[in-house]
């Protein structure tokens, strides 16, 4: 996250911008004119659309933004000029085109939930007039970007001749070109860096039906190579993304609560980008782009997504609720699927009477990864390594207590005497054990590539707990 927040970098989002209305209010009655809601109007905003919602993230993450694009001379138009000079974006190559209107998309919301949606624009292509004036502007602005944004909604700006072009002119000065397309056919887009289209336009544009994993990849494998792109990216909605480039990568996510999915492909194309700005390698910046989707799903209507919230947003993945974090070897051997390019930690113990020197030893354990697992010794196993006494608190006590640490990423008990069964099920990365390991062979170590011996805290464990217990 310090990369991120320690560049600002300059991008030009070129589309199709539109003005998302709003109306929101309540309804109590149907009509007696006809059998339709009566929706009372409490009130009424209006919001930048479209190219504009990619603007918005992109002001909100941090970001330098310019526009490319073509309104009508019209009411809506102005308007729409006026919303990207009040946002901070420099909007001073946008064009007016006579007798085009200005993209206005109008919801009517009631007790949070869509009733209609009524539009008024024009969708047929801009002028070779208009094609031209951007082109020559792009041209002579295009070298002081870190990458260019394309919003394709399909209404008629990003045409075939003029997005070819864009593309190239990119390519010439060595810029990141990301594509969130429409239609389809992406032959226009050939040679971007990337397009992220969702599964179900993917289908569309490769006419392969993507019901499956085999098929998910030999869709993004065909737009990959037949767009000649250095990534092919296709949104899975509350699935993650799957990243095409060398290898196949998905990348999962977790929404916490879905509102409304209007504008998550927007805050995807302008985190992807952002990222990518910052210095981000694909995988990364794709993490941090399934994150700020998950965001702005929460919200209701076309949202933005702050640096603040991904942050918060993926500090609560990292402190789940406790028993959410319990689970089974089959159970976690199954989620690890998810997270192939995150460094697994293990680590294992009784921990009976949970101490501050476990809490350390746990903390220092999971500073050497990302997700840190815990494997806990079942009850009957506790037995047989420290006698009939113990444990004190049950297995299941114990693996709830230790879920509510926020190092610990997930909790699993194993009834063998030495967790080499769950470790080999797991694989992971990092062996975490005690200093009292220092000269004896932790089991273990040949899975795991590496092995850290964390020493204890000195007069703290769970057998001088208890004994101070007995003699009061």
């Amino acid at each position: 996250m310090d990369r991120l927040r320690n560049y600002k970098p300059n991008i030009l989002v070129i589309g199709d911008l539109m003005i998302d209305h709003y109306l929101w209010g309540r309804c109590e009655r149907i009509s007696p004119e006809a059998p339709v809601q009566v929706v009372d109007i409490q009130k009424e905003t209006t919001v930048l659309g479209g190219a504009g919602n990619v603007i918005n993230n992109l002001l909100s993450l941090g970001a330098n933004v310019s526009v490319l694009s073509v309104v009508g001379k019209d009411e809506n138009g102005q308007e729409l000029l006026g919303m990207l000079q009040q946002s901070g974006a420099n909007a001073n190559e946008v064009l007016k085109q006579n007798e085009r209107k200005t993209s206005k998309k109008s919801r009517v919301i009631a007790s949070h939930q869509q009733i209609i949606r009524y539009d008024s624009e024009s969708k047929e292509d801009i002028s070779e007039q208009s094609v031209e004036k951007l082109l020559n502007a792009y041209e002579k602005m295009v070298k002081r970007f870190d990458a260019v944004l394309l919003s394709d909604y399909g209404k008629g700006v990003l045409t075939k001749n003029l997005t070819c072009k864009l593309i190239q002119k990119a390519k010439e000065h060595k810029k990141f070109v990301l594509v969130d397309p429409k239609g389809d056919d992406y032959s226009k887009y050939t040679g971007a860096t990337l397009l992220t289209p969702n599964k179900k336009e993917a289908s569309l544009a490769s006419k392969i039906a993507i019901v499956n994993e085999a098929s998910l990849n030999k869709a993004g494998a065909f737009l990959k190579s037949s767009c000649k792109l250095d990534y092919a990216i296709i949104t899975l909605s509350e699935d993650g993304m799957a990243i095409f480039g060398d290898e196949v990568t998905k990348i999962p996510t977790i929404a916490r609560e879905v509102y409304d999915v209007t504008g998550a492909g927007d805050t995807v194309l302008a985190s992807l980008g952002y990222a990518l700005s910052c210095g981000l390698d694909i995988k990364k910046a794709a993490y941090f782009a399934t994150s700020a989707a998950a965001v702005v799903v929460g919200k209701l209507g076309s949202a933005t997504v702050s640096l603040d919230e991904v942050d918060i947003y993926e500090h609560s993945l990292r402190s789940g609720k406790a028993q959410s974090k319990i689970k089974t070897k089959d159970e976690i051997v199954e989620l690890l699927k998810n997270f192939q390019n995150k460094k697994i930690v293990f680590t294992n113990g009784c921990f009976d009477i949970l101490h501050v020197g476990h809490v350390k030893y746990l903390e220092i354990a999971q500073s050497f990864g990302d997700v840190l697992i815990v494997g806990l010794n079942a009850d009957a196993s506790v037995k047989r390594l420290k006698g009939e006494s113990r444990p004190i608190n049950q297995s299941n006590d114990r693996a709830y207590v230790l879920g509510s640490l926020e190092a610990v990423s997930y909790v699993v008990e194993f009834e063998e005497d030495t967790p080499y069964e769950l470790i080999s099920a797991i694989k992971p990365d990092v062996l975490v054990k005690g200093g009292d390991y220092k000269g004896k062979v932790v089991v273990g170590s040949d899975i795991a590539k590496e092995v850290h011996l964390v020493d204890f805290v000195d007069g703290k464990s769970t057998t001088n707990i208890i004994k101070r217990a007995q003699i009061k």
